[in-house]
């Protein structure tokens, strides 16, 4: 990896220095009716933590912060703050909402830099629960039930937990330093992680981890299988691949995994990427950042665009250009079968661009590994796990819960956090009421015995 590249993916943002901190923490107005937690998926305890902050007390900031939250440091960077907490500060009115997303991660960051958390956890004796998948809703469970005295052990089907956090958000939007400070604090909690199990293949499904004597199975396996264009012609042409695939490969060369020439792209080719979520806008940028001409092909207008704002504005200002109401209605090869240019329709008219690559970044949808190993968890039409209310988040297979993306669809990662501490909840209630139905039983037979 030479120097250049390294640089260029260092975090954009290095975030608040102390004295910054508490200067921006000193703004908040502590309104009576705080808005900035309406805005919160999670109901984050935004005034509390802000407001300790604001004192010096940092180990109390955090415990506040731990009430709701277990990955702090993570969506302080990559929360749509402009959507959410931030976004609802009655000081938007003046232009200057409190950087709450960067007061988050300072206070995170310091607690990991000074290793001060001293949570005072409960023995591991109400439960045993088997999460698979760790990604934010994987993490989120197993925080939340470790916290609440259950057993939880992590399967993770890659060899370093994290999921979409240490795969899919690239280098300078999420550090992975930052990612593994806050797996180990997971850790911390009594968390148990096995990597390298592939729960569905070879002999570890939803079956052998009952009989392992779980009592109930999380299912966080997110939206892994990535959607494409088969129907256009000429999609299966080289040079034609899924952003998905590429952002996972650039993180393993960044963290000296692979070569250089396992990325599939070279110095200044022209790049298109087409999508407009985050995806795309985190596959266009770092395309720019290995020496790539972007440009971004969205379907639709920029307003409809559901990137968040901040990482559109940042992607124009790193050079990616965007066409708008631009589809490709075919990829037309050139030697060998490779891509040589898309065919486009474009509010102008229909054209031919020169492209040397394309990534896609079209959406997502949930493998089947898990369902099609496992009798009675009934999917939607397009693989969606169904669940239900009560207990919240269960599936149609008794002791088996799914949140996150596997049930809402690709969302943010505070949106499947949100999910998946109502899912947490849903498990701590089912887990208690079998256990006192088994010593309801267990009160029933000495009684008979004895008579």
């Amino acid at each position: 990896m030479n120097t250049e590249e390294t640089n260029s993916f260092q975090a954009v943002d290095e975030g608040f220095t102390m004295i910054e901190a508490i200067a921006e923490a000193k703004k908040c107005l502590q309104c009576k009716v705080p808005q900035c937690r309406k805005g919160c998926p999670i109901e984050n305890d935004i005034p509390d933590f802000i407001h300790a902050l604001s004192m010096g007390n940092m180990g109390d900031a955090m415990r506040i912060i731990n009430e709701k939250s277990n990955l702090p440091a993570i969506c302080g960077r990559v929360c749509p703050h402009e959507k959410q907490c931030q976004g609802h500060c009655v000081m938007n009115k003046k232009g200057t909402p409190i950087q709450i997303g960067k007061i988050e991660q300072f206070i995170a960051d310091f607690d990991t830099a000074m290793n001060l958390t001293r949570e005072k956890l409960p023995q591991k004796d109400r439960g045993k629960i088997a999460v698979i998948g760790s990604g934010p809703a994987g993490l989120t469970v197993a925080g939340d039930l470790a916290r609440q005295g259950f057993n939880v052990t992590i399967f993770e089907g890659q060899d370093e937990p994290g999921g979409v956090l240490m795969y899919g958000i690239p280098e300078y939007r999420l550090p992975k330093k930052v990612v593994r400070a806050e797996i180990q604090k997971i850790e911390a909690l009594g968390v148990n992680f096995e990597c390298n199990v592939l729960v569905g293949e070879n002999s570890v499904n939803v079956d052998s981890l009952f009989h392992q004597g779980y009592d109930a199975i999380f299912m966080g396996t997110g939206t892994s299988v990535p959607q494409n264009m088969d129907s256009t012609p000429g999609a299966k042409l080289r040079g034609v691949s899924q952003s998905t695939y590429f952002l996972h490969n650039v993180n393993s060369y960044n963290e000296g995994a692979i070569g250089r020439d396992m990325v599939p792209l070279r110095d200044g080719e022209k790049v298109g990427v087409i999508g407009g979520g985050n995806v795309a806008m985190d596959a266009a940028r770092t395309a720019i950042r290995l020496g790539a001409d972007v440009t971004v092909l969205y379907r639709r207008t920029q307003e409809e665009m559901p990137a968040i704002k901040a990482e559109y504005e940042q992607a124009v200002s790193e050079g990616v250009k965007f066409k708008w109401n631009t589809s490709v209605t075919e990829f037309i090869a050139g030697e060998n079968r490779r891509l040589a240019a898309c065919r486009l329709s474009t509010p102008e008219g229909e054209l031919v661009e020169r492209f040397d690559r394309v990534f896609l970044a079209i959406g997502s949808r949930p493998a089947n590994r898990i369902v099609s190993t496992t009798e009675g968890i009934e999917v939607d039409e397009k693989g969606y796990v169904k669940v239900v209310e009560r207990p919240y988040g269960m599936t149609t297979r008794r002791g088996v819960f799914a949140g996150g993306d596997v049930v809402h669809r690709p969302q943010t990662v505070v949106l499947a956090m949100k999910a998946a501490k109502d899912v947490a909840q849903g498990m701590a209630q089912y887990v208690d009421a079998i256990k006192l139905l088994e010593a309801a039983k267990k009160v029933e037979e000495q009684h008979i015995t004895d008579k």
